[in-house]
């Protein structure tokens, strides 16, 4: 089995839908980056084929953070997934690398996500809360994280951190 990682193009834009709605098991997610997509935000959008079938996607959606007059551009991780036949195989941890990795190359300097805690760890996100960031959205502390793409970007960094309006829907 090979696995390949690259950008999304239109033509996967169902295949990345049925995958996000039966990762979720409703299709709030799938619409979301749906919308998103539609919306011309500006995304990062990943998917991962296996042996020519599309088996998980990611996406990443700049973010501001806002702290009093000040503000800055960031990116925040989500959705990500993978359908449910491929799931604990790493898929989704090679569409987090890569993701990441094209936010670094994109420019940005933070990336953010809203997940358990006990899995994006591993890719060195931290609790945000800690650095004076926080959430748009009632969440507890440990499910809001943060990650430098540039060291030392969080330096001086505080605020709230919001999203895109769409998001409100999910």
């Amino acid at each position: 089995m090979s696995l390949i990682i690259r950008p999304e193009t239109i033509e996967d834009t169902p295949a990345v839908y049925d995958v996000e709605a039966a990762a979720f098991g409703r299709p709030a997610e799938a619409e979301l980056a749906k919308k998103l997509q539609q919306a011309n935000v500006d995304t990062i959008s990943l998917v991962a084929l296996l042996d020519d079938e599309l088996v998980g996607h990611i996406l990443f959606s700049p973010v501001t953070v806002k702290d009093g007059e000040d503000a800055f551009t960031a990116v925040a991780l989500g959705p990500v997934a993978v359908s449910p036949n491929h799931q604990n195989k790493g898929i989704g941890a090679e569409l987090c690398r890569s993701g990441l990795a094209a936010c670094q190359e994109a420019g940005y300097e933070l990336a953010f996500v809203l997940g358990h805690s006990d899995y994006y760890p591993r890719f060195g996100f931290m609790s945000s809360a800690p650095h004076g960031l926080h959430c748009q959205f009632d969440v507890p502390d440990e499910a809001f994280m943060v990650l430098e793409l540039t060291p030392g970007a969080l330096q001086n960094k505080h605020g709230i951190v919001y999203y895109h309006p769409l998001f409100g829907g999910v």
